[in-house]
């Protein structure tokens, strides 16, 4: 593993933990992902009970009150199954509960109609470019998906050899330069496996670099938007929903982005070439990680 600095130095300290081998190891965990379709089904005894009481609140139920009721019914059921859907994506940095779902919905107002347009390249940042450049195209279709704060892959989940390949790869980079990087709990989720630079130039999550969810083995990062735009346009991955721009804050800064799970050791190549990016425009440093 080389370390280069270029003339870009970092200008941003953060507080980060001391001593990286005192963080504790944390198990993979292995668990279905799924997000359930809204659907009511109604057999011939359902079917004749709603139209006994449809009939019988024509009669006896005021106008007003009917209409409400048919119009809320469902729509009550409707945000019960959405609730659920969240719930099932697992931790992340929404805490699961009613208020947390809330918030989340309200964000839903702002998110990114299309995560796979690149953000607008700012020529006064630093560092001014990426540095990817010539990425193969991922093999098959992008996975499916889902949700905002936890976000996950819904099917096409990494293997558990890969993820753990890449946590030592991170963590051996952490030991090799504890005065650049420390590995712990992320930020951003609350939960999962981070790498952080201890001095950030580009800040997001107290200077995270990049996080790996446990559960589907996909991750979050932050990229210079040269490199979003190479990861988009050769199927790596794809934009936060909630990296949005416009008059309302995003709670996440436009340049951050998911990058699928890799599945076998060609994908791990080169998810390892998108970190060393992301490190790149965190702290404008060039790094080479090393899979054992």
């Amino acid at each position: 593993m080389s370390l280069t600095v270029t003339s870009e130095p970092s200008k941003t300290m953060s507080s980060l933990p001391a001593n990286p081998s005192s963080q504790q190891q944390q198990p993979t965990v292995n668990m279905v992902i799924r997000q359930d379709p809204f659907y009511v089904t109604l057999d011939a005894s359902a079917l004749l009970a709603v139209s006994i009481l449809t009939v019988l609140g024509m009669h006896f139920v005021d106008l007003l009150l009917l209409e409400f009721l048919i119009i809320a019914v469902p729509i009550a059921l409707l945000i019960h199954n959405d609730y659920l859907n969240f719930l099932k994506l697992g931790p992340g940095g929404t805490p699961p509960t009613p208020s947390g779902y809330a918030r989340l919905t309200f964000y839903r107002l702002f998110t990114l109609r299309d995560p796979f347009t690149p953000p607008p390249r700012d020529v006064v940042s630093s560092p001014s470019t990426g540095i990817l450049s010539k990425l193969p195209y991922r093999p098959g279709p992008r996975p499916t998906v889902a949700g905002l704060a936890p976000q996950r892959q819904l099917n096409q989940h990494g293997s558990v050899e890969c993820y753990n390949r890449l946590r030592a790869a991170l963590e051996n980079l952490s030991k090799k330069h504890p005065s650049v990087f420390v590995t712990a709990t992320s930020c951003l989720e609350k939960h999962g496996f981070a790498l952080f630079a201890r001095h950030p130039l580009n800040v997001c999550g107290n200077g995270e670099i990049v996080h790996i969810h446990s559960s589907d083995r996909s991750m979050h990062m932050n990229l210079h938007p040269d490199d979003i735009k190479e990861i988009l346009d050769k199927g790596w991955g794809q934009r936060h929903p909630m990296a949005w721009s416009g008059w309302v804050r995003a709670p996440l800064p436009e340049t951050f982005s998911m990058v699928y799970a890799p599945r076998d050791e060609s994908d791990l190549k080169i998810v390892c070439r998108i970190v060393e990016a992301a490190i790149w425009y965190v702290i404008a440093e060039k790094v080479e990680t090393e899979l054992e």
